[in-house]
């Protein structure tokens, strides 16, 4: 699987997709992989536990930090309660996608 699987474009931004594993043992974003559909998800774990959305803040704070972007600019738009998650990194499709692309490959 590539990165380029976890990534999709939208008029107001790119949809990043991921699996996170909360209360690990250190932040860090893994690899790209499949579900039992097929699904591409990018693997992240936090120390942060899941409640009250701390676990989905240090997502935010880990993404913006290790992809070189606003925390401003990443916004959970599905699975607030589930492992698998939707973000919105805002911006120009256009601009944004490769740049993701980019960065996210140099961490793999």
């Amino acid at each position: 699987m590539a990165s380029e699987d976890v990534l999709s474009a939208r008029e107001d931004g790119v949809l990043l997709r991921v699996r996170l594993t909360p209360k690990a043992s250190k932040d860090a974003i893994g690899r790209v992989e499949a579900d039992a559909d097929g699904k591409a998800w990018l693997k992240v774990s936090v120390t942060a536990v899941p409640e009250k959305g701390k676990a989905n803040a240090a997502l935010a704070k880990l993404l913006a930090k290790k992809l070189r972007l606003p925390k401003t600019g990443i916004r959970l738009i599905a699975g607030e309660t589930s492992r698998q998650k939707t973000l919105l990194i805002a911006g120009e499709p256009g601009e944004v996608l490769p740049e993701l692309l980019a960065r996210l490959e140099a961490l793999g």
